[in-house]
C-alpha cells in the first residue's frame, strides 16, 4: 500500500510518554531515597540491639557512656522513622502519578490502535473495490469482443 498511516494525535502521545518517563525516574529517585533511609534506620536498630545491655560490672562511667549512646542511637531512630514514612508517603504519591501517567498514555495508544486499524480495514475496502472493478473490465472485455 503506497499509503501510510499518519496518527494525528502522535504529538500527544510523544507528550505523554516523555512524562511517563520523567514520572519514572521519580519514582525510582523516592524508591531510592526510601531505601537509602530505610536501611539507615535498620543500622541503627541493630546498633541499638547490639549495645542495649548494661552490664552491672562495668563502671558507672562507662555504664553512663553506654546509656547516653542508647539515648542518641533511640533518639537516631524515632527522627528516621518519622523521614521513612514521609519518604513512603512520597514514594506513594510518585506511584501514583506515575500510574496516572502510565493510564494517559495507554489510552492514548489504544486510540492509534484502534485508529490504525479503522485505516487499515478502509485502504483493504479501497483494494478490493478497485480488485472487483478490474475484474469486471476484465470480464467485460473478455466477454464483449
Amino acid at each position: 500500500m503506497a499509503d501510510v498511516y499518519k496518527f494525528r494525535l502522535q504529538k500527544l502521545l510523544d507528550i505523554r510518554k516523555d512524562y511517563e518517563e520523567k514520572s519514572k525516574i521519580l519514582f525510582k529517585e523516592a524508591q531510592r531515597e526510601k531505601d537509602l533511609v530505610e536501611n539507615e534506620l535498620n543500622k541503627l536498630k541493630e546498633k541499638y540491639k547490639d549495645h542495649k545491655n548494661i552490664d552491672a560490672y562495668e563502671s558507672i562511667v562507662q555504664q553512663k557512656i553506654k546509656q547516653n549512646y542508647l539515648n542518641a542511637l533511640n533518639y537516631a531512630i524515632d527522627k528516621n522513622t518519622i523521614v521513612l514514612e514521609d519518604k513512603a508517603k512520597i514514594l506513594e504519591q510518585r506511584r501514583q502519578e506515575l500510574k496516572k501517567c502510565q493510564v494517559e498514555k495507554k489510552t492514548v495508544e489504544i486510540l492509534r490502535e484502534k485508529q490504525k486499524i479503522a485505516f487499515l480495514k478502509e485502504q483493504n475496502l479501497i483494494e478490493q473495490k478497485a480488485n472487483d472493478e478490474f475484474a469486471l473490465f476484465a470480464f467485460i472485455r473478455n466477454n464483449y469482443k
